[in-house]
């Protein structure tokens, strides 16, 4: 046992058994603690055992009683519930801009946050993921870098590469190098977004976090965004999102769109419940709403086919009405 204070080494150690290894389904008698403690060189009774659960208790420390599956001790209360914990690691699992290395890194220290008992049932459970995992493993470095340069208000230097064909066979590009003012991460369609400033530009692009390589942070002072954006007070990360489709950028317009009863879902999951119908008739209703009308917009109206149509502007209109004829000549048409 060490020496100094060994009954605040005991008590500690005795926190950090019933957390590691007990949950409702798996307590742990007296005895069983005093072995564990055992193990470690310290040495417990009964009595130092029951005293030291009443402190634990009375610091706010929720340590319950059962007599089943078996009389003992368990942790009854933990930072994260077991479906907080399961939440996160299938958002892990689903995270495709985390290559497999970094995802197990990161299953591991989250199955830290439940009991062995928890961690060993939760392992063996399936989780399906359809999206390949990228191969980027600078993407904690590059998170880090970007995240540092937000708070810091400084630009952000990178390469950003794309993939190419050469021959019959896919690369990647040697990359482009950027200098930008960083203000927000975005998490949008399963992809990891930087909103920024181009220093050559005076609007918003956005920067797949995936494809950035050598991300270091500059001396240089940021550009401020009420100089590129609309926003004054703050960069808002929520509403910029939601005006923009696959984060396509364009002119801030306020656009008019018919819709079938049948897309009310798909508009609130985009547009959020303020969303707000100007009319209503025969299975129809019609919305007004304020978003970056560019080639994104573009490409989530065709995916809907019929059950969205432009109003207003003209001009968007005939941009859908171009594509769809240029899809029908695709086909032949």
């Amino acid at each position: 046992m060490q020496k100094g204070h060994p009954g605040k080494i005991r008590i500690l150690a005795l926190l950090e058994l019933l957390d590691q290894w007990t949950d409702e389904e798996h307590p742990l008698s007296a005895q069983e603690l005093i072995a564990f403690l055992s193990e470690q060189g310290i040495t417990a009774e009964r009595k130092t055992i029951y005293r030291d659960i009443s402190a634990l208790r009375a610091h706010g420390i929720d340590i319950l009683f059962t007599r089943k599956p078996k009389a003992g001790y368990f942790l009854a209360e933990r930072r994260f519930e077991l479906p907080e914990v399961r939440l996160l690691m299938d958002a892990v699992y689903a995270a495709p801009f985390l290559t497999q290395k970094k995802t197990g890194e990161l299953l591991q220290k989250l199955s830290g946050l439940m009991s062995a008992g928890q961690a060993e049932e939760t392992a063996g459970m399936p989780h399906i993921n359809l999206r390949p995992k990228f191969k980027n493993e600078e993407i904690y470095y590059t998170i880090d870098a970007v995240s540092r340069a937000i708070a810091q208000k400084k630009k952000i230097s990178f390469l950003y590469r794309h993939h190419v064909i050469r021959g019959n066979r896919m690369t990647r590009d040697e990359g482009r190098k950027f200098l930008v003012s960083p203000y927000a991460l975005i998490w949008d369609s399963d992809k990891y977004y930087l909103a920024a400033n181009y220093e050559k530009y005076g609007d918003i692009s956005v920067y797949r976090l995936d494809r950035m390589r050598r991300a270091v942070l500059s001396a240089q002072d940021a550009r401020p965004f009420c100089e590129v954006s609309e926003y004054r007070e703050r960069f808002d990360a929520e509403d910029y999102a939601a005006k923009t489709f696959h984060l396509y950028h364009g002119d801030l317009q306020t656009v008019a769109l018919r819709c079938s009863d049948s897309a009310l879902e798909l508009l609130l999951d985009k547009f959020g419940a303020g969303l707000r119908i100007c009319t209503r008739e025969d299975g129809l209703f019609d919305v007004k709403i304020q978003v970056y009308a560019g080639e994104g917009l573009v490409e989530w109206l065709l995916q809907y086919g019929d059950r969205i149509c432009v109003l207003s502007p003209q001009a968007l209109r005939e941009q859908v009405c171009e594509r769809i004829h240029r899809i029908e000549k695709q086909y032949g048409f």
